[in-house]
């Protein structure tokens, strides 16, 4: 095993990830609503993507778009928390070079994939609203399919760089990375090189990817208002709008943990390192536990297929 105090490590064979730094007593018990909540995405992702397949009347692009971020959640969540549950349970803090290089892409690919989703899903909520009589002929299953392909490849295009960048680093500071997973800039800060170009390129991903989604998905709920307000009755604008609510709550559960991680991560030096820790793996873990969550409770349709399944004893 390569210490963690190597001296040179210029290709290591494996990181060592410590964990949560500081709290490593308290592994186990963390360990307990860690699991938890990726037990109830886990779950809570695959009832979402069962009772949109065998519920024919849920077979429209709303429901397409949320099967995408069903699978999404799926990937992004099972990417890390298996290897941070073996962390807190096992003390299997080995992570082989190239395993960890291909968790930083799928970590910060599907991340940024479904903030794309998210964008798509507001254009849908807009066309639904402020065009109804087009919808079905504007969202099509191929443009569905079309939406659901550029994100994707905009999230492999973009983080692609980074595990090729980090892997061309020499790593001879130490190969133990204070995270629970190969976060991309817990990993490149052990290189023994200048490695401004990761971070600029990253930081630049992260904000263009953050302002260009919410200002798209602002702009989506700016022309929703505008329609709902044209509405002549209270009872009309509440019903419009609650058919948006469900995304409205998942935008928020994505996007303010997310921007509450990447500021503490980027700008909080003097933020206890634990505590940032923390908050990346909550910013993994609270969006695929809450959306199906959201949905599941807020939408007729998902609630009386749900009601249908269970199964019911006479009286």
């Amino acid at each position: 095993m390569l210490g963690s105090n190597a001296t040179n490590l210029a290709n290591p064979s494996i990181f060592i990830l410590l964990g949560i730094p500081g709290l490593e007593a308290a592994h186990v018990w963390i360990s307990i609503p860690f699991c938890a909540m990726y037990t109830t995405a886990i779950l809570g992702n695959f009832i979402i993507l069962f009772t949109v397949k065998t519920e024919s009347s849920l077979h429209v692009p709303m429901y397409y778009f949320l099967c995408m971020l069903a699978v999404t959640d799926l990937v992004l969540s099972t990417t890390t928390l298996p290897k941070t549950l073996s962390i807190f349970w096992f003390n299997s803090r080995e992570i082989e070079f190239n395993a960890c290089l291909t968790q930083m892409f799928f970590l910060h690919c599907f991340s940024i994939t479904e903030s794309g989703i998210l964008v798509a899903m507001a254009f849908d909520r807009y066309v639904a609203i402020c065009n109804p009589l087009r919808h079905s002929t504007i969202l099509r299953s191929p443009v569905v399919a079309k939406f659901g392909l550029a994100v994707a490849l905009r999230g492999t295009l973009l983080i692609l760089p980074f595990p090729s960048l980090a892997s061309q680093w020499p790593y001879c500071k130490s190969n133990t990375i204070s995270h629970t997973h190969c976060e991309h800039m817990a990993v490149v800060k052990l290189a023994c090189a200048d490695i401004r170009p990761s971070s600029y390129y990253g930081l630049s991903v992260a904000l263009s990817v953050m302002c260009l989604d919410l200002f798209l998905i602002a702009v989506s709920y700016t022309h929703i208002l505008r329609a709902i307000f044209r509405l002549h009755t209270r009872h009309s604008q509440f019903k419009t709008f609650g058919t948006c609510g469900s995304h409205v709550c998942v935008i928020l559960a994505f996007h303010i943990p997310r921007l509450f991680s990447f500021l503490t991560q980027r700008f909080g030096n003097h933020v206890p390192q634990h505590f940032q820790v923390l908050t990346a793996n909550i910013y993994l873990l609270l969006p695929p536990m809450l959306n199906p969550i959201i949905y599941g409770v807020r939408t007729k349709q998902i609630r009386g297929r749900l009601l249908q399944l269970i199964p019911h004893t006479g009286t």
